[in-house]
């Protein structure tokens, strides 16, 4: 007995003391530094070293870690003392002298004997949940990790846009002015002048939007990063032009990478609790088995205080039984059962969605690049076509309307392209997260 508490004490130790939070390492940390981005890769560590949520899940995983502690502890022998005074009345017997006036200090020991390890079971259970939060708290740095970068591209984007949507403007008011001289001069109608002076208003409008959308972006980044969303004028951003995956994207994913998901780890590790419960719960029909001992000194028998004539000494070991109880060990045990079911479908359906995830995210990557190649050639026709227009203008063969109708044309196929290449890009963050960061 004495060497199996021993084992236990050395076990504890040795646990405690390899209680770590998320590793960095795990996290593929370098797959953001492929992107050519340096404040992409400075965002991505401001988020993890100050984003909240990430502390939050790890004090939740701290909680867990200290109950597998404190759980560990109940399974250890207990020793108490205390300090009493005791005064009685003692009649009066020949050669029988008590005092009536005493001081006692016992020392009571106790043990549950743990002979069909159910306490140890329990210390098991609680070491799973630990293990549970662990996941979870690697499955809250790949999201905020993934949104971070998300939310960055698509900040590029809005740059993007909003500089090809300002030219827009440029060209549309140009437009207007020319159509503003020629419907003094009569050669168009009213109707021809409105026309113009709704597209300059559209453009107006779709500048509005893109910096409506790109300062909530920049807001939410702000709370991503742990920084204040009233300072995001300090915030510096890249180039959508330069900014692109230099690794390579897999054509499929092992699936002992899926099956290694934090998701997945973590339903597992919960499945393996409710089982460790349901041997608890039949462990509770049997009897428990205590042994208590006590040694009180005291003031009362002759002899000094701390000597063995003055002392009292006992020990108490035997087995007891709830009576009257069996109906909610038996009530308990069929809700172990069933949460034990319950969790075994939760962990089923969990690897069913990991592999859709994944499937899911490699197939609108590949349709994704397709996509893009096929903007890209639309993007060079209608780039062709446009420095033919800019020939025929210099020749004169073509007027400086029709030339602008031509750019403007071409920076409609450049913002196709800009779409799509986010697309593509935001998509791989998607899949960094469904494989758990293992690309």
């Amino acid at each position: 007995m004495i060497r199996r508490i021993f084992l236990v004490c050395i076990l504890s130790l040795f646990f405690i003391q390899n209680c770590r939070a998320v590793d960095i390492n795990e996290l593929n940390i370098e797959f953001f530094g492929k992107f050519n981005d340096e404040y992409l890769n400075c965002y991505i560590q401001e988020a993890l070293n100050n984003n909240h949520n990430l502390k939050k899940a790890g004090h939740v995983v701290e909680q867990y870690r200290q109950q597998t502690k404190y759980s560990l502890g109940r399974e250890l022998p207990s020793l108490n003392v205390s300090a009493n005074y005791l005064g009685i009345k003692i009649p009066e017997l020949d050669n029988f002298q008590l005092k009536e006036n005493a001081f006692i200090l016992p020392f009571m020991a106790s043990y549950e004997a743990d002979f069909l390890l159910k306490n140890r079971d329990k210390t098991r259970a609680v070491k799973k949940s630990y293990e549970a939060s662990k996941y979870n708290e690697k499955a809250v740095y790949l999201a905020l990790l993934s949104d971070v970068a998300s939310v960055y591209t698509n900040i590029l984007q809005y740059d993007y846009l909003i500089e090809k949507e300002t030219r827009v403007l440029n060209i549309q008011e140009e437009i207007l002015n020319r159509n503003n001289k020629m419907f003094e001069r009569g050669i168009i109608d009213k109707t021809t002048l409105n026309t113009a002076k709704e597209n300059v208003e559209r453009a107006k409008n779709r500048i509005e939007s893109l910096q409506k959308e790109r300062e909530t972006a920049m807001m939410y980044l702000a709370v991503l990063t742990g920084n204040s969303a009233s300072d995001i004028t300090n915030m510096k951003i890249g180039k959508l032009e330069n900014f692109e995956y230099t690794g390579d994207i897999p054509e499929e994913i092992s699936s002992d990478v899926i099956f290694a998901r934090p998701d997945v780890k973590m339903a597992e590790a919960n499945l393996e609790k409710a089982k460790i419960d349901v041997r608890v719960a039949k462990k509770e029909f049997f009897p428990r088995f205590n042994i208590v001992g006590i040694w009180a000194f005291n003031t009362i028998a002759p002899g000094s205080f701390f000597s063995w004539e003055s002392s009292l000494a006992s020990i108490l070991a035997g087995a007891s039984q709830d009576i009257f109880k069996g109906g909610m060990k038996v009530a308990n045990l069929k809700i172990q059962k069933a949460k034990y079911e319950e969790l075994f479908e939760d962990y089923s359906q969990t690897n069913l969605e990991a592999v859709k995830e994944v499937n899911t995210a490699l197939c609108i990557i590949k349709h994704d690049r397709q996509i893009e190649d096929n903007t890209k050639t639309e993007l060079n026709y209608e780039d062709e076509n446009f420095k033919n227009s800019e020939k025929k203008f210099n020749r004169g063969i073509i007027s400086e309307p029709e030339l602008l109708r031509g750019e403007n044309k071409l920076i409609n196929s450049q913002t196709n392209y800009a779409q799509a290449k986010t697309q593509r890009i935001v998509n791989y963050f998607t899949l960094y997260k469904a494989v758990g960061g293992q690309l």
